[in-house]
């Protein structure tokens, strides 16, 4: 019953997506949702973009096993990227009517960096699709008892299909509908369990007091470890395709900031009922809970709700964590046929060709990822270090790049290089600090060196 519930659940999810593809008759369409997003589906698209399998199962496995601090990174990070990308980033880049964030080191520092810096954006993707691979199987694993390599593939292939077919419009239209869904079952889930666990007061009563320890100890170490969790995904992700993506499908500078803002709260929210649910579970089984954490919520769904809302659960789960792949396989395709593919072939291709290049890229990504997924599960770390790749390599660039006129091409490329090497370096020898403090330093360090050593002839947006 609950199989084939959620199958025609997935059916009308894919039913309602190709709906939307209809828009779809040009790559700006098939990337932007051709810059016509109302404030509503918008905020539900930038929501949607990491509620999915970090949120419901990486943060709650993560929260299970250390408290507030191990979840720093996500959701509090997550929703101060957003925060931070409205404040400083959504207008500036909006105006500019760019195509992809690789569009934007295009218009700053010139093509070669636009090349460069797109081939640094890229591989940050391979981890995040992989996390959410991992986390279609396992809730196929857990639906239908298919082994968690066999899920990930089979979900693999339906994901790139259904990216393939559709895009942006698609993608938003039903992270809106799914939005909706997810919110409702895990507040159905929370009441349900919270109630079994003698009810709310009594969970949060029973938390232990160093699992609500949120800031660091008063020594320097630990507070640079701390500040460096906010900066995974709070500064790692803003130089990402995918929330640029998300943003600028907006239908207006002004929807696209709002639009930031309203899921920066929304997602900090709403992130916390995994959160909640997870001390109920800790609250019930205590030591019982299996060392795989990850499946620990998805297991007292089925072991404590009715069947309504196991089908509300898993279907919308499922669907969430399908937008979310789905979304961010179109990132990198976007930007490998649009910022690399593109500059390097000698007649410009036209927009049915781009259209298609994109979409034989949406192939060849997923198929990496999948390899990916297969080798590691673990959904947190995967996720975790997506982002910390764009940081060390893209952050300063970005931010730099658009508010110091002085920033030159040398210095971007030179920052780009010195901050992933410098990463890998410290991921080998680390310090008594985490690999990414160090690696952005070294990266602004590069930065300024290479920009006064060898600036550009012209200022910001004439080179």
């Amino acid at each position: 019953m609950l199989l084939t519930s959620v199958v025609v659940y997935l059916i009308g999810t894919v039913l309602i997506g190709l709906w939307a593809s209809r828009k779809v008759s040009s790559s700006g369409d098939f990337m932007l949702a051709g810059r016509s997003l109302p404030i509503v589906l918008s905020t539900s698209a930038l929501f949607a973009t990491w509620f999915g399998s970090e949120t419901v199962f990486g943060a709650s496995s993560q929260f299970l096993e250390g408290g507030l601090f191990a979840v720093i990174e996500d959701p509090f990070g997550a929703s101060l990227c957003l925060l931070l990308f409205g404040l400083f980033f959504a207008r500036k880049l909006y105006n500019m009517n760019l195509v992809t964030l690789g569009d934007y080191f295009k218009v700053r520092y010139g093509k070669r960096t636009e090349i460069i810096a797109s081939a640094f954006m890229i591989p940050a993707y391979f981890g995040y699709i992989a996390a959410q691979l991992v986390a279609l199987g396992l809730i196929l694993n857990v639906v239908a008892d298919i082994p968690v390599v066999n899920a990930i593939v089979i979900s693999s292939v339906v994901v790139t299909l259904y990216t393939f077919i559709g895009g942006m419009w698609a993608i938003s239209v039903t992270d809106f509908i799914q939005s909706i869904i997810i919110i409702i079952g895990l507040l159905v889930l929370a009441y349900v369990l919270a109630n079994k666990a003698g009810g709310a007061s009594l969970v949060l009563h029973q938390i232990p007091d160093k699992d609500l320890k949120f800031f660091p100890s008063l020594n320097g170490t630990a507070i640079v470890s701390w500040l460096a969790a906010w900066s995974v995904l709070g500064l790692g992700s803003i130089p990402s395709q995918d929330v640029f993506q998300r943003t600028m499908s907006s239908g207006s500078a002004k929807i696209a900031v709002r639009s930031c803002y309203y899921a920066a709260i929304l997602y900090l929210t709403v992130a916390m009922l995994p959160l909640f649910i997870s001390l109920c579970v800790k609250q019930l089984y205590g030591g019982e809970i299996g060392l795989d954490t990850q499946l620990t919520l998805p297991n007292m769904v089925l072991r404590h709700t009715s069947i309504p809302v196991q089908i509300m659960f898993f279907g919308s789960l499922l669907s969430a964590v399908m937008s979310t792949t789905s979304s961010s396989i179109l990132a990198p395709a976007s930007l490998f046929s649009e910022n690399v593919i593109k500059p390097l072939m000698k007649k410009p291709p036209g927009d049915k060709q781009l259209l298609m290049i994109t979409r034989l890229s949406v192939v060849f990504f997923s198929i990496a990822a999948t390899v990916m997924a297969c080798l590691n599960s673990n959904i947190y770390e995967l996720v975790g270090v997506s982002s910390i790749l764009s940081l060390v390599s893209l952050f300063i660039p970005m931010v730099f790049g658009m508010y110091w006129k002085r920033s030159s091409s040398a210095g971007a490329i030179l920052a780009m290089i010195a901050g992933m090497a410098a990463w890998f370096w410290f991921e080998r020898y680390p310090l008594s600090v985490p690999a990414l403090v160090p690696a952005t330093l070294i990266s602004m360090i590069a930065f300024l060196i290479g920009s006064y050593s060898l600036p550009d002839k012209e200022l910001y947006g004439k080179n």
